[in-house]
Order: structure tokens, then C-alpha cells, then sequence
């Protein structure tokens, strides 16, 4: 199976203990101005994220990072061993690229040339309210990684 063309990054997800004080680091830092905030999440959130009460999105010159705190952290910082990067995002331009990039995970992965460090095949798809379309998978190294479509039209 002939692999998609190269997909563009959407969003890089980070997880934090005090969502304010990140957001406006990220504003001091990169120059990021906040886009969206939320705490309703899908099935598929809630499952990937245990515990996740809050998520915003700031953006700077077409990077994106997804903030999201945890209940229960209180502020505090987590152990210096605990990583608090969560996953990469890749953009889809559409339903069909979407699911064709699930197919060609499902080949490459049943082509018995990898060795995976985690069992565990790609999330379905799953659609939200506003009709974002995303799967997650993990690359041979239990790397998170999340597919996106995002249809035009408003948010």
C-alpha cells in the first residue's frame, strides 16, 4: 500500500498542572493568543485523558498548542519522570484521507515488518458536535499520535 502524501502538523498537546499560568507563558514565549477553551469533552477524550477537566487552544504564526489540566494537581507540578507532552496532531484534509490514513496504519502494521512496543490498534473514528473527525494511534515506540479533520464552516 503506497503510504498518503506527507500530512501537516494541526496541534502539539501538552499537559499541565496550572492551565492559566501555561496559557500566558505560551503568550509570553511565542507570542501565542489564545483561540478556544473548553471543558466538554467526547467519549474518546475522556478515555485518552483520564481525569481531564479543561483544555485550550493557543496558536502563533499557524502553531498550535493544546493546553489541558488534570483534576486533582492543584497547581502543583507533577514529578520531574512524568512526561507532560501527550501527543502530536496531524491534519487530514478530508473523511476519506481520515480513513485511509487508519487503513494504512492497520497495513503497515499487519505487514509483520515492526516490532511495536505496545499492542494496541488505532482508536475508531469518532465524530464530535462540531464535526471534527479524529482517530489516535501509537507509533513503534508507544508514541501518542492523533489524525484530525476538521470539516470548513464555523467552529
Amino acid at each position: 500500500m503506497t503510504p498518503p502524501a506527507p500530512p501537516r502538523l494541526h496541534h502539539i498537546a501538552v499537559q499541565t498542572a496550572d492551565l492559566g499560568n501555561s496559557v500566558d507563558w505560551y503568550r509570553e514565549y511565542f507570542g501565542c493568543r489564545p483561540t478556544w477553551s473548553t471543558d466538554v469533552f467526547s467519549p474518546l477524550t475522556r478515555e485518552r485523558l483520564p481525569g481531564i477537566v479543561v483544555m485550550a487552544e493557543v496558536e502563533a504564526a499557524g502553531m498550535r498548542f493544546h493546553l489541558f489540566e488534570y483534576a486533582g494537581t492543584d497547581g502543583r507540578r507533577p514529578p520531574p519522570d512524568r512526561a507532560r507532552f501527550q501527543h502530536v496532531c496531524l491534519a487530514a484534509e478530508s473523511s476519506a484521507e481520515l480513513r485511509e490514513r487508519r487503513a494504512h496504519w492497520l497495513a503497515v502494521r499487519d505487514s509483520g515488518r515492526f516490532v511495536f512496543a505496545h499492542d494496541e490498534e488505532p482508536t475508531e473514528i469518532v465524530v464530535d458536535d462540531d464535526g471534527v473527525e479524529s482517530f489516535y494511534f501509537l507509533d513503534v515506540n508507544g508514541l501518542e499520535f492523533e489524525f484530525t479533520h476538521i470539516p470548513e464552516g464555523p467552529a
